[in-house]
């Protein structure tokens, strides 16, 4: 269960402002006001208000500079309000508020959804033999597999990306975010930023709502039977595009135990555990469900890693600026390169 912690130093929030925000828009709160901070997560910041026996979840961007499209909460917010009818695992939207008077930005309240969240090992308290893995990494991608088929267009999204031109939309994208963010002790990645130009795939036929960071630490699982899905959080970055980018992003997470040792140091997930599902295996179940041949798999998880590499740069940028006291990101800028030579690994075996 995702513990919560005193809020740090520097990320506090007036509470005042947030109680009686709170009070004034959501019918039935009773009784004083509490405030934690989740812990986890590198990007929008999380809190756990409590009031009463009420306990509710607040996402609020992060202090300091950051990409200009980066921490909408106002899309986060309207896939939420979206899904929630939809997709069984999509938590229940509560509030928005863009009015800067409350926070200084704007930001969203939402449920909370109870249960257990996956990180870096498996806990002691739980047993996950290696059939539960192997059925648990198959209800991770069939999950995965059910959000790309919501009808996007009857739930009132059709607008909320644009799959056409998609793909070298992202490549063009997370290129120049890699090198405005760039400080000098990473690489400058201009191999990888360049084969994925050339390598890149047509668009897709069968554009849908993706999710861009579908992963075991986003889901929740059910603590009476960990091997049943019951959320999907963290919906900042989801849009309407590529199925297969949305499988690639998966990818870049996905570190096995044979895989190299620098990569097994930042490891963030358990997928090495034995009955794990090779990312090989991923793919081929993922092709089992949507009925679709995976030909470009090497771009899509090229791709995956170089995001991945870009987001923890961005973090990193601003520590390095001393935008962030948070101690944790320290040491992205290794993570980078870690990310920058794993991708390099990809291209050299590529055949594409």
């Amino acid at each position: 269960m995702d513990e919560t912690v005193d809020v740090r130093k520097g990320e506090e929030l007036d509470t005042a402002k947030v109680e009686a925000y709170l009070h004034d828009v959501i019918q039935g709160l009773d009784g004083p006001m509490t405030i934690r901070q989740f812990p986890s997560g590198h990007s929008n910041l999380t809190y756990l208000i409590t009031v009463g026996g009420q306990e509710m979840v607040l996402r609020k961007p992060p202090s300091g500079t950051k990409a200009k499209t980066a921490h909408d909460m106002s899309r986060e917010y309207r896939v939420l309000k979206a899904l929630a009818p939809v997709f069984p695992y999509c938590p229940r939207p509560m509030a928005y508020c863009e009015d800067s008077a409350v926070m200084g930005c704007s930001f969203y309240v939402m449920e909370r959804l109870q249960g257990v969240v996956l990180r870096k090992d498996i806990p002691a308290t739980m047993t996950l033999g290696p059939k539960d893995m192997t059925r648990l990494c198959q209800n991770l991608i069939r999950v995965l597999y059910e959000l790309h088929s919501v009808d996007y267009k009857k739930v009132g999204l059709a607008d909320f990306g644009k799959p056409v031109g998609y793909v070298e939309r992202q490549v063009a994208g997370w290129s120049r975010r890699y090198c405005s963010a760039r400080t000098p002790d990473v690489p400058e990645a201009q191999e990888v930023m360049a084969w994925l130009a050339e390598k890149m795939p047509p668009d897709t036929d069968r554009p849908c709502l993706i999710h861009n960071d579908f992963k075991f630490d986003n889901v929740v699982l059910d603590p009476e039977n960990p091997l049943n899905i019951t959320g999907v959080l963290d919906w900042e970055m989801a849009t309407v595009g590529d199925p297969l980018m949305d499988l690639g992003g998966s990818l870049s997470y996905w570190v096995e135990a044979e895989d190299p040792e620098d990569v097994q140091m930042i490891r963030m997930l358990p997928t090495h555990v034995k009955g794990a599902l090779k990312r090989r295996e991923v793919v081929a179940y993922y092709e089992e469900l949507s009925g679709r041949a995976i030909k470009h798999y090497d771009f899509y998880r090229c791709f995956g890693i170089f995001k991945l590499a870009v987001i923890a740069q961005q973090i990193y940028y601003r520590y390095y600026h001393g935008q962030t006291q948070d101690q944790r990101f320290k040491m992205m800028g290794l993570v980078v390169g870690v990310l920058e030579r794993a991708a390099m690994g990809i291209i050299h075996q590529s055949k594409l």
